[in-house]
């Protein structure tokens, strides 16, 4: 791991745990949000109590979770150097796209060189968090644990920051009829070997269906995916380059990049009609793009064919809208995941819709030391952008409890109505870009809004 500049010392914490509880933020989860949550908790000196199901650090990233949804293929669809965390690059020699087993050893790295393993309890699972007095703004927070003895315990804490991901609840459709076959979700998917000499038909042509379909061609025996929309399919490398490192230093106006980058990505990918997908009806960047020209290689060799949107399941046979049919041994749904706070209620985060409705997508309009970390998706965010929201956390944090004025300020906006973030863009209204911003604009807004708290 490359460690050419150090990070600058921190205050250490280490009377946290003799700390009485209600003196300490509670931080759920250990995965790339919970960990950015901690330096910065850990940064400011602030006293804090971390909890993580596992038994160890990195979310997702570590395939050994039980609640881990990467698969043995899985790697970054955003290049290392727009990813990492800023003050802990990676490692020169790690790829430029790299793969769950060198991100899981990254986030243990990034875990043991700032020293944030000791602040959290693992194998403890989060069953339950209820404001003291919902009334008061200020309240303390109940919480209730579960041990992996299976105890259970409950006590009270300062504050509240959720940091426990969005890409574990699977979010699966009801298709119309019964699929004799094999039926199931991304997030049961880890090798390509459960394709061996099967009739694939995946569902979804996100990043993730892209790229298990990659998977599928060299185990399956036929390998079909259905789409309900266009996309838009970006490169991974232009130029010889990863495409996300490049681009001019001033950002181009968001009806000028749309046109510019959709001429520039035909060059590169052509297009995609040619191979059955729908024209997209929306713009570029108005839903997440597809990193991933792979699957544009083998449709145009046959290894892969689309189908339309399922109609309905009669026994091994897929009925399609467009009216055609064919037999399959096993159905994929790439659909995504859902947003899952279970051990919260829903009006707590201010939930309208598909998502909870919070400022700059971090804090709750009710409550003062109530704050979510990773809650947002945009093209190239990276982690230093959850690392900048939990550094805005931390400075709130810190600024309410020494009676600071432009925390107090901060505090009244919270309370009143969220920024636009999207940057000129308009999203599509789908379950997975409900927390969708702009990086750009995004990140512009939560590095200001941190810079007044100083």
């Amino acid at each position: 791991m490359r460690h050419d500049h150090q990070a600058e010392s921190a205050p250490t914490n280490k009377a946290d745990s003799s700390r009485a509880t209600h003196e300490l933020i509670a931080l759920i989860g250990a995965g790339p949000s919970g960990l950015a949550g901690a330096r910065n908790l850990q940064k400011l000196g602030i006293a804090f109590q971390g909890f993580e199901a596992f038994r160890d650090v990195g979310g997702l990233w570590n395939i050994e979770n039980p609640r881990s949804t990467v698969y043995e293929s899985a790697h970054l669809i955003s290049s290392k150097r727009t990813t990492e965390f800023a003050e802990f690059p990676m490692a020169d020699e790690v790829a430029d796209y790299p793969s769950h087993r060198e991100l899981k050893k990254y986030f243990s790295d990034f875990a043991d060189h700032f020293d944030l393993r000791r602040h959290f309890r693992f194998g403890v699972r989060v069953l339950r968090v209820e404001p003291v007095d919902p009334a008061d703004a200020g309240t303390c927070w109940r919480i209730t644990l579960q041990r992996d003895d299976g105890g259970q315990e409950t006590a009270e804490y300062k504050g509240v920051v959720i940091a426990n991901g969005t890409l574990a609840e699977a979010n699966m459709p009801r298709f119309e009829g019964r699929f004799a076959g094999q039926l199931l979700h991304t997030s049961d998917y880890k090798s390509a070997e459960q394709f061996k000499d099967r009739r694939v038909l995946i569902v979804g042509a996100g990043n993730s269906g892209c790229d298990i379909a990659v998977d599928a061609v060299h185990s399956a025996r036929s390998v079909d995916i259905s789409v309900r929309r266009g996309y838009y399919f970006v490169p991974k490398y232009v130029f010889g380059k990863p495409a996300d490192t490049l681009g001019g230093k001033r950002p181009l106006p968001p009806w000028l990049k749309q046109k510019v980058d959709a001429i520039v990505l035909k060059w590169f990918t052509g297009d995609p009609t040619r191979f059955g997908f729908p024209k997209p009806e929306y713009k570029m960047y108005e839903s997440h793009p597809i990193v991933n020209s792979l699957i544009l290689h083998h449709l145009g060799h046959g290894d892969i064919h689309v189908k339309a949107d399922i109609a309905r399941f009669d026994g091994h046979t897929v009925h399609f809208k467009d009216g055609s049919q064919q037999d399959y041994d096993m159905v994929l749904a790439a659909t995504g995941y859902t947003l899952h706070y279970p051990f919260i209620d829903r009006e707590h985060l201010n939930w309208q819709g598909m998502a909870p409705r919070l400022y700059m997508n971090i804090f709750a309009p009710r409550f003062r030391r109530l704050a979510v970390l990773g809650m947002i998706e945009a093209s190239g965010i990276g982690w230093q952008g959850r690392c900048e929201q939990a550094e805005l956390v931390a400075r709130y944090f810190k600024g309410l409890d020494d009676d600071r004025p432009a925390a107090h300020a901060l505090e009244r906006a919270i309370a009143g109505p969220a920024p636009d973030l999207r940057g000129g863009y308009n999203y599509l209204q789908l379950e997975r870009m409900a927390y969708y911003v702009h990086k750009d604009s995004y990140r512009a807004a939560v590095r200001k809004a941190a810079q007044q708290l100083l």
